[in-house]
C-alpha cells in the first residue's frame, strides 16, 4: 500500500450513524455531527461532501457525493451513493460503509445552490442526480412559498431513489409541488422536444437546477431552451474525478519570484469577514488561506471542480489551470482560488457573491 501523506489540519472526521438501502444499487450514508463541530459542517442546499475512501493501490481516493439531507430540516448529514460500473468509490461505500465507521471528510462545499429559496423552481434529475435536488426541494418546501416542478428520470420504477419520500412530499404539498416521474421502461429516453413541450407551460422566469449523467444534462438543457426558459437562469451540477489528494497537508512555497519580488497581499471576503494575508508569489491562494486556518471552500485542489470559485474584485492574478469554468464565467470575473497566483502586489477576491 502507498504511504499515506500527513493529513491537513483542515480535514475533519465523521462517524456513520446509519446506512439506508434506498434501492438495489443505491444507499444513503448518514453521519453524526460531533458536538462542538456544527460550524465546520454548515452547508447550503445542493452542496456536497468530499470523502476519503481507503484504497489498497493508492492509500486513499477522494470522491465527492452530494448531500441529500436538508440543512433546514435535518440535524445529521446524509449523502446518497449509487453504484456505477467500475466506480471504485461508489462500490466501496455500498459494500463497506456501516454504522460506527469513521471517515475523513472535507467541509461541505459547492456552488450548485440557490441564493433564495422563496421562488418558483424547475428541478430536473436523472438517477442519483436527484441527491442535491432532494436537498434543494425539501429546503425550498420548508423555507419558501414558491411552486416547484420536479422532473425525475430513471430506467424503471425500481430505480427511483426516494420514491416514497417524494410521494409523501407531493401529498403534503399538493398546491406547491408537482413531481413528474419519467421512466424509460414506459416512455423511452426523453428528447429535447419531449422535455421542451412538458416544461413550456412553467418555464418562463423560473430558475432551473439540473443534475444527472451528461447525456441527460445535455437533453435537459436543450429541452429548456425549446421551452422558452431564460438560459441565464439554468444551473448545472458537474462532477469530475479527483486524481490528486485534497486531504494532504499544505506545503507553502515562500521562495521569492525569479525577479526577487516579495509576497503579494490578498484581501479576501469570506462568510461576512474580510481577511488580509501575505501571499507568496508561487503559492495558490487557496493553499495560503488553508494554511492560516481560514475555512475557504474547496474540493479537488486541482482546478477541475468549481468548489473554490471566487470573484476577482481588483488587482491582477492568473490561474495556472482551469478545467471547469466556462469563458462566460471567466469574463464575469470568476477564478479558481486553488490555481490562482498573484500578478500584482495587491489582489482582492470575494467568495461572498
Amino acid at each position: 500500500m502507498t504511504d499515506t501523506p500527513q493529513l491537513g489540519s483542515f480535514v475533519r472526521e465523521l462517524t456513520i450513524a446509519e446506512v439506508i438501502e434506498e434501492t438495489a444499487d443505491a444507499k444513503s450514508i448518514v453521519f453524526d455531527i460531533p458536538a462542538g463541530s456544527e460550524d465546520d459542517f454548515r452547508y447550503t442546499p445542493g452542496q456536497f461532501l468530499t470523502l476519503r475512501i481507503p484504497s489498497e493501490k493508492t492509500g486513499s481516493v477522494a470522491r465527492c457525493y452530494s448531500l441529500s439531507s436538508s440543512p433546514t430540516e435535518d440535524d445529521k448529514l446524509k449523502v446518497t451513493v449509487k453504484r456505477t460500473v467500475d466506480g471504485y468509490g461508489s462500490n466501496w461505500l455500498c459494500d463497506n460503509a456501516e454504522a460506527g465507521m469513521s471517515m475523513h471528510v472535507l467541509a461541505p462545499s459547492g456552488v450548485f445552490t440557490p441564493k433564495h429559496l422563496d421562488q418558483d423552481f424547475i428541478l430536473l434529475a436523472a438517477g442519483s442526480g436527484v441527491t442535491p435536488i432532494m436537498s434543494i426541494l425539501r429546503s425550498a418546501l420548508a423555507q419558501g412559498t414558491g411552486h416547484i416542478v420536479l422532473v425525475y428520470a430513471n430506467r424503471d420504477e425500481n430505480s427511483v431513489i426516494f420514491k416514497d419520500e417524494l410521494q409523501r412530499l407531493q401529498n403534503e404539498n399538493p398546491d406547491r409541488l408537482t413531481v413528474i416521474h419519467w421512466l424509460e421502461s414506459v416512455a423511452g429516453i426523453p428528447t429535447p422536444e419531449m422535455l421542451g413541450n412538458l416544461l413550456q407551460p412553467v418555464a418562463a422566469k423560473r430558475h432551473s437546477y439540473m443534475c444527472g449523467p451528461t447525456p441527460f444534462m445535455e437533453t435537459a438543457k436543450a429541452g429548456l431552451r425549446r421551452s422558452g426558459a431564460d438560459m441565464h437562469l439554468i444551473h448545472s451540477e458537474v462532477f469530475s474525478s479527483i486524481d490528486g489528494d485534497p486531504f494532504a497537508e499544505i506545503v507553502i512555497d515562500d521562495t521569492p519570484s525569479d525577479d526577487g519580488e516579495g509576497p503579494a497581499t490578498a484581501i479576501v471576503e469570506l462568510d461576512g469577514e474580510t481577511h488580509e494575508v501575505s501571499w507568496p508569489r508561487s503559492t495558490p491562494l487557496l493553499d495560503v488561506l488553508l494554511s492560516k486556518g481560514i475555512k475557504a471552500p474547496f474540493s479537488c485542489r486541482k482546478g477541475e471542480c468549481s468548489a473554490c470559485a471566487c470573484i476577482l474584485k481588483s488587482g491582477e492574478a492568473e490561474m495556472e489551470h482551469n478545467g471547469i469554468l466556462d469563458p462566460e464565467e471567466v469574463e464575469e470575473g470568476y477564478v479558481l482560488s486553488c490555481q490562482l497566483l498573484p500578478k500584482s502586489d495587491r489582489v482582492e477576491v470575494s467568495y461572498s457573491e
